[in-house]
């Protein structure tokens, strides 16, 4: 079997934040979020990285993060996710600069991705107990068709005092498998109940709660190599459907991908769940909030400074 590698989605700009925050230094000797994912990886056992980016960005990245990274000892390839990257008779509607979402993201990367993989995203931390739980499952499982992972996270651990952000809502079985995930892109502290959110699906206009216990995918998933080509099987039916209502702005998420092959029962994801805080840089006063909590952690042993040596 092939060791299980790590899929680093970094190819979206940011734009509730305004910048490159995959490279926005936030540890003591300029290191990036992503930087302490990346460490926890490779302690739970990692030793290839897939970084999926945009050319655009693609010389600040290698620079920073990537020449960081090359003193990890860790196996480093790169994937471009790019607009044109359609299947035959699509092409991508005037207008539209929006990457087509995380699905795509991971397909983008289709060439080097040749073992069961983990996916996260460039720019949240999600603390060193998701990696060594999602790498473990991998290691078992060999490859296997159809059996997936996620780690969950309580929503309460995943929120920004900054603003509102995205989660996937998870319903899970008494068995401790994935049974349904539903992206929700704008929940937030729920001002009338502390520990508590709520989410909007009119902008505002009306809102429903949400326990701050609830189970929420942070896109830490696991995969097996077949995911790719499941990727590929929906992608048309999607275009089809986003071209005709949001060609601006519909994007292909993962856990769409994930909900049609669990109603075709094709697969089954194994809920696994992390007791650590995220923390991200949705908005940029979120960036204090994250250099703290970095620093504390340092401060108590759990990652040297500087953090590659």
């Amino acid at each position: 079997m092939k060791k299980p590698i790590l899929v680093v989605m970094a190819a979206g700009m940011g734009s509730r934040y305004g910048g490159l925050k995959q490279i926005d230094p936030v540890g003591s000797h300029g290191e990036a979020i992503l930087d302490y994912s990346l460490f926890d990886a490779r302690r739970a056992g990692f030793e290839t990285v897939v970084f999926i980016i945009k050319h655009e960005i693609e010389e600040d990245f290698k620079q920073t993060v990537g020449a960081r990274l090359a003193a990890s000892g860790m196996e480093i390839r790169y994937a471009y996710q790019q607009l044109d990257d359609l299947p035959g008779g699509y092409t991508a509607p005037a207008g539209r600069t929006k990457p087509w979402g995380t699905a795509h993201a991971v397909l983008s990367a289709r060439e080097v991705i040749d073992a069961p993989f983990a996916v996260i995203n460039a720019d949240d931390y999600y603390g060193p107990a998701g990696f060594a739980a999602i790498y473990d499952y991998l290691a078992k499982q060999n490859g296997a068709a159809g059996e997936y992972a996620m780690v969950g996270f309580l929503l309460r651990n995943t929120l920004s005092e900054n603003g509102y952000v995205s989660r996937g809502v998870c319903e899970v079985s008494g068995e401790g498998y994935l049974e349904q995930v539903t992206e929700r892109v704008r929940i937030e502290h729920d001002p009338a109940a502390p520990g508590a959110a709520r989410f909007t699906l009119d902008d505002g206009a009306s809102w429903q709660p949400l326990s701050g216990d609830t189970l929420v995918s942070m896109n830490l998933w696991g995969f097996g190599p077949d995911f790719v080509g499941a990727i590929q099987s929906h992608f048309s039916a999607f275009l089809d459907k986003a071209l005709a209502e949001n060609p601006l702005k519909g994007e292909y998420y993962l856990p769409s991908v994930v909900s049609a092959m669990l109603a075709e029962q094709t697969a089954r994801v194994r809920v696994l769940t992390s007791p650590d805080r995220w923390y991200g840089i949705t908005y940029h006063e979120d960036k204090p909030t994250v250099q703290a909590a970095i620093a504390a952690k340092t401060a108590a042993g759990e990652y040297p400074a500087p953090l590659w040596g």
